[in-house]
């Protein structure tokens, strides 16, 4: 539904009379999307681009092309600092690859048009803070006990690759972005997968405890938050 407003709202584009006008609203508020997709095809033409779900969150738009795989990029993409922003993610989502009790991101780096995507499988499922309150009190213990397992394991793991990341006071290192990215597979109702690390580094633990319920009311009231702190303790005796 996204990708049809602002292929819509491209359109309507060409009915500003002023050129710098039109440009304008193309680049910032559409954030270039045609030309990102216009290059996206070029770089995978076998691609069949069927089916394709836009998405914006964060610094990023995404494209996730039939149901495989997603393609991310800057909104406002000019190199540069942006670029690092990219390597930096997939540094960081490498480095936990094996440590995660849960699917992350694989990233690949894709340069076509003179613009920089990254890559990964698409992981199926919904978004845990998608959920009902109702839902998610009643999964609470299940999923609380999820996410103390997976916080215990990201924020006592120190790879050395990306030690050079590490800045700010802190004691381990933390997802940052955690209550609006854990996927949930509907048929077990497990939390299967993280996605969307951009916001990671090293940090307090307290605070990657606040960002499991920070953007969800359904999340805060659920009292699931009390349920992970309780279970980390657990796994820290």
């Amino acid at each position: 539904m996204m990708k049809f407003f602002f292929t819509l709202g491209d359109l309507l584009t060409y009915l500003v009379p002023f050129p710098r006008w039109r440009e304008n609203l193309r680049v910032v508020q559409l954030y270039d999307f045609r030309r990102k997709y216009r290059a996206l095809r070029h770089a995978f033409p076998n691609l069949s681009f069927r089916h394709v779900k836009m998405v914006k969150g964060g610094w990023n738009i995404g494209f996730i092309v039939d149901r495989k795989y997603v393609f991310k990029i800057r909104k406002s993409f000019d190199g540069g600092p942006r670029v690092d922003k990219i390597i930096r993610e997939k540094r960081i989502t490498d480095a936990f690859a094996s440590v995660s009790p849960w699917r992350i991101p694989k990233i690949d780096i894709i340069e076509s048009d003179g613009l920089t995507f990254y890559k990964y499988d698409f992981i199926p499922g919904k978004n845990l803070n998608r959920y009902s309150r109702r839902t998610i009190t009643r999964r609470r213990d299940q999923w609380g006990r999820q996410i103390a397992e997976f916080i215990h394991a990201i924020h006592h793991s120190d790879p050395a690759q990306i030690a050079d990341l590490k800045t700010g006071n802190g004691d381990g290192w933390n997802h940052n972005d955690i209550c609006n990215n854990m996927i949930v597979d509907p048929k077990t109702m497990d939390i299967v997968g993280l996605i969307d690390w951009e916001y990671s580094g090293w940090g307090p633990l307290q605070t990657e405890f606040d960002n499991t319920v920070a953007f969800s009311h359904a999340m805060r009231q659920s009292g699931i938050q009390r349920v992970i702190i309780n279970e980390y303790k657990k796994l820290t005796k």
